[in-house]
């Protein structure tokens, strides 16, 4: 059986406190995902249609979660997915998962970059969004290249910005909802007309799942407390917290922030050209509150996209200390950072800088998309672990009881999760907006495997020649 000892982890430090894990865990999810492509989903699914389809996701997340809380805390080690994919289903598929992992983080760079470049400017319309992306990108990576402490440091208050914004927003705009806070031009409260206005779902019933790739684009993140769990301090305590939690942070923030914005504007006028969140509070009419909400916007993108930085550069250095890849990427500095993965990471965040040659709205959405099947992929993959490693640890004669952090109704979670990820990955070829993620990511896959089996048929036929030229000299 695996155990946490069986992995070299000595090359980075222990330095994340509980307070840090769990903001990280909640920067990862509250980014663009909340704060700008909530407004596609809004104009394809309507009003309910969203709040369905975002609890659909929240079931799927927490489903998820629980699977991965019972493998991170019997073996919390850093880049953790690909690492219970290898021991557990085969070693091609966790290096098909890490690989996937990195892509979704790494293209994910590129549509916080994107958003970051569109709030920018609408502020200094002067200055292009290729422009302002490029200058994050050397932002953010300089943020993560200090210390893990200071990464986690600066998360911490990142995050913590985004989600007093986001209480202040829910009772903000709870009160206008009710009219005690006046909407700007009406003195009537607007309540709930926007959801039935135009029928429960004014684009069809099919709308809903049409937009559940965007709504798990948005609830990526989640999974960061199993990247980051090497470098938490007492990890059985602290994981298990965090996962507890999930689906509970998961409503407030998502079902509230969505159900604000949904009776307050209606379904027509959201979009990915602005946030929702300022159109709201624009309509509400209080002054400077959509350029104050389009900063936390801002902060919130730069949140989420340093906690990708570094899930996917952590990531790398997981693959190259297993001995997938060049050992080039698991070499960390005296700061404890691996530099080689976090610079290859940082490239793709370079592709923000397509918004040069195409409309940024038009990037934005292809690479919500690539990045949210992605993500999908590697949460059927937790779930398929999770459900091996049990099968395993049962076949050995282990206790069930023996385990610190349970899945419960096995086989029931972990079956459901990957059948619900996979139908959320089917979907996708429906949605012609979004088809263009198959295109991408399949073929990704199927490299990856490729390049798998072929570095072993390679690695195979040399130790073959050895064996033959020893033979020979003998």
């Amino acid at each position: 059986m695996l155990e946490a000892k069986d992995i070299t982890e000595n090359q980075l430090k222990r330095t994340m406190k509980s307070r840090h894990l769990f903001m990280i865990s909640l920067g990862g999810v509250i980014g663009t995902g909340l704060f700008l492509s909530s407004g596609y989903t809004i104009n394809q699914a309507g009003p309910v249609g969203t709040l369905l389809a975002y609890l659909i996701g929240s079931v799927i997340v927490y489903l998820v979660m629980l699977c991965l809380g019972e493998l991170v805390v019997k073996m919390p080690v850093t880049g953790s997915f690909h690492t219970y994919a290898t021991k557990f289903i085969g070693p091609g598929t966790g290096f098909t998962m890490a690989w996937l992992y990195w892509l979704t983080w790494t293209v994910a760079l590129g549509s916080e970059f994107t958003a970051a470049g569109l709030i920018m400017e609408g502020w200094f319309p002067s200055i292009s969004v290729w422009e302002w992306s490029a200058f994050f990108v050397v932002l953010l990576f300089a943020l993560n290249a200090f210390s893990v402490r200071f990464f986690a440091e600066t998360e911490f208050w990142f995050s913590s910005i985004k989600v007093i914004a986001i209480l202040l927003f829910i009772v903000i705009g709870g009160l206008a909802v009710f009219g005690i806070i006046p909407m700007s031009g009406t003195s009537e409260a607007p309540l709930f007309n926007h959801f039935v206005k135009d029928g429960l779902f004014p684009n069809g019933f099919g709308a809903v799942f049409l937009t559940m790739l965007a709504v798990n684009f948005a609830f990526s993140g989640t999974e960061l407390i199993g990247v980051a769990s090497g470098e938490t301090a007492n990890p059985e305590k602290v994981i298990p917290k965090t996962i507890h939690t999930t689906l509970i942070r998961l409503i407030i923030f998502f079902i509230g922030s969505i159900t604000v914005i949904s009776a307050l504007i209606p379904w027509k006028e959201a979009g990915v050209d602005q946030s929702p969140f300022v159109l709201v509070f624009n309509s509400i009419g209080i002054p400077y509150a959509g350029t104050i909400m389009n900063f936390v916007v801002l902060t919130a993108i730069l949140s989420c996209a340093n906690s990708g930085l570094y899930a996917a550069t952590r990531m790398l250095w997981s693959l190259s200390n297993e001995k997938m890849i060049s050992g080039v990427f698991g070499k960390v500095n005296k700061k404890g950072v691996p530099m080689p993965a976090l610079i290859l990471t940082t490239l793709g965040g370079v592709l923000s800088l397509i918004s040069s040659v195409m409309p940024a709205q038009k990037v934005y959405i292809i690479l919500v998309s690539i990045s949210g099947l992605a993500v999908v992929i590697v949460w059927m993959g937790i779930a398929a672990s999770q459900f091996m490693f049990r099968r395993a640890y049962l076949k050995e004669g282990h206790d069930v009881n023996d385990l610190k952090f349970k899945t419960p109704l096995y086989p029931v979670v972990p079956i459901a999760a990957f059948i619900l990820c996979f139908l959320s990955c089917v979907l996708i070829g429906f949605d012609p907006a979004q088809r263009a993620a198959l295109f991408y990511t399949i073929p990704f896959v199927a490299l990856c495997y490729i390049c798998y089996y072929a570095k072993q048929s390679i690695q195979k036929k040399k130790v073959s020649i050895q064996e033959e030229v020893k033979e020979v000299r003998v």
